[in-house]
C-alpha cells in the first residue's frame, strides 16, 4: 500500500496503542471498537513496509520501527495541533502583525491608553506604530504600508479609504499670557480679526488648514499667518514668545504653560474631527479587532479629550 495514502489517524491510532501498549485500551481511549483499530494498524504497518509492533497472546510490543515511529509520530501530532491552534488565533486577530498610523495631536488623546489596552489584550500580536503628518498618513493608507490611521480632517472623499468620525473636538484661542484677551475666559473668533498668526502649512494637512481658515471666515476675516511651524509644541511655544496667536484643538492645552492662555469659542459652527481612517478593501479579523476596541475607547464619555473639551469652556 502506498505511504501517500497515510492520514492522521493513522498516526493517532498508532500513538495510542503504542502508549497503551494494549489494543483493547487504545480502542477505549480512541472511543472505537478493537477490530477497526487493529485493521488500520495492520493498513500502517503495511505503507511503511515493517512491523511496528510484536504481538503475542499476553502483551504488545513495539519493535525498533515502532519506537522510531512512536518519537516522530508524536512531534508530528503536536506539531500539526501547535499549527491548527495557531491558525485559529490568526483567524481570531489574536496574533500577527498591525501596523497603525497616527498624527501626533492622538497623543494627547486617549489613543495611548488604547495602545495599553490593545497591547494587554492581545500580547501576540506585533502592533508598528508610525507617526505622520495627516497628508502622508493618507498616502501610506493608500499604497498599504498602514493597516490603520488615526486621521484629522481627512474628510470622506480619498480615494479608496473609508473614514469614520471618531470624536468632534472644539477649537480653542492661544493667546500670550501677557495679551490683552488673557485676562478672559472665552471670546468671540471676530475677537481675533486684527492678530497676527502662528500655524502650520498647508502642507501638513489641507483640510484641517482650511477648517481654521473657515472659522475665521465666520469672523468677518482670514488669518494672516506671520509664522508657521511643524509641531504644535513649537507653536505654542512661539505664541508665548509674543510672536502671535493661534487656533488649535482642544487637546493641546495639554502642551500649554503659564506663558500662554487658551480660550474658549463662543460662537464658533466648526470643529475638528478626530477619525479613523482604513483601505475600503475586506478588513482582517486583526483589524477588525482593533478597530472595535477603538470605537469603545473614543465612545466612553470619561476620555481625555472629552475632558480637554470641558476645559477649554470652563
Amino acid at each position: 500500500m502506498d505511504i501517500d495514502h497515510l492520514e492522521l489517524r493513522h498516526l493517532r491510532y498508532f500513538v495510542a496503542v503504542a502508549e497503551e501498549l494494549h489494543f483493547g485500551r487504545a480502542a477505549q481511549r480512541l472511543r472505537i471498537a478493537q477490530p477497526p483499530l487493529s485493521q488500520q494498524i495492520r493498513k500502517l504497518e503495511e505503507m511503511i513496509g515493517h512491523p511496528l509492533f510484536l504481538r503475542t497472546s499476553r502483551s504488545v510490543k513495539l519493535t525498533a520501527a515502532g519506537e522510531e515511529l512512536l518519537k516522530r509520530a508524536q512531534q508530528t501530532l503536536r506539531k500539526v495541533a501547535e499549527d491548527l491552534h495557531r491558525t485559529q488565533r490568526v483567524g481570531r486577530g489574536e496574533v500577527g502583525t498591525l501596523t497603525v498610523g497616527y498624527i501626533p495631536t492622538f497623543m494627547l488623546t486617549v489613543f495611548p491608553q488604547l495602545l495599553h489596552t490593545y497591547r494587554r489584550q492581545f500580547p501576540q500580536v506585533e502592533l508598528r506604530l508610525r507617526e505622520f503628518y495627516t497628508s502622508g498618513l493618507l498616502r501610506s493608507l493608500r499604497e498599504g504600508t498602514t493597516d490603520i490611521g488615526f486621521t484629522r480632517d481627512a474628510g470622506t472623499d480619498e480615494e479608496g479609504l473609508h473614514t469614520e468620525l471618531l470624536l468632534p473636538e472644539p477649537y480653542v484661542a492661544v493667546v500670550p499670557a501677557h495679551h490683552p484677551l488673557a485676562k478672559e475666559r472665552s471670546l468671540q473668533i471676530r475677537d481675533l480679526r486684527s492678530e497676527s498668526f502662528v500655524f502650520f502649512s498647508p502642507d501638513v494637512g489641507q483640510r484641517a488648514w482650511d477648517k481654521v481658515e473657515r472659522l475665521c471666515q465666520q469672523g468677518g476675516f482670514r488669518p494672516r499667518v506671520v509664522q508657521e511651524a511643524p509641531h504644535w509644541l513649537s507653536i505654542v511655544r512661539l505664541v508665548g514668545a509674543g510672536l502671535g496667536v493661534t487656533i488649535a484643538h482642544a487637546c493641546v492645552q495639554k502642551i500649554t504653560d503659564e506663558g500662554v492662555r487658551c480660550l474658549a469659542i463662543r460662537d464658533a459652527k466648526i470643529a475638528s474631527h478626530l477619525e479613523l481612517t482604513h483601505r475600503q478593501e475586506a478588513l482582517t479579523e486583526l483589524e477588525v479587532s482593533f478597530l472595535a476596541l477603538a470605537r469603545k475607547a473614543f465612545r466612553n464619555p470619561g476620555d481625555q479629550v472629552s475632558k480637554s473639551a470641558r476645559k477649554s469652556r470652563s
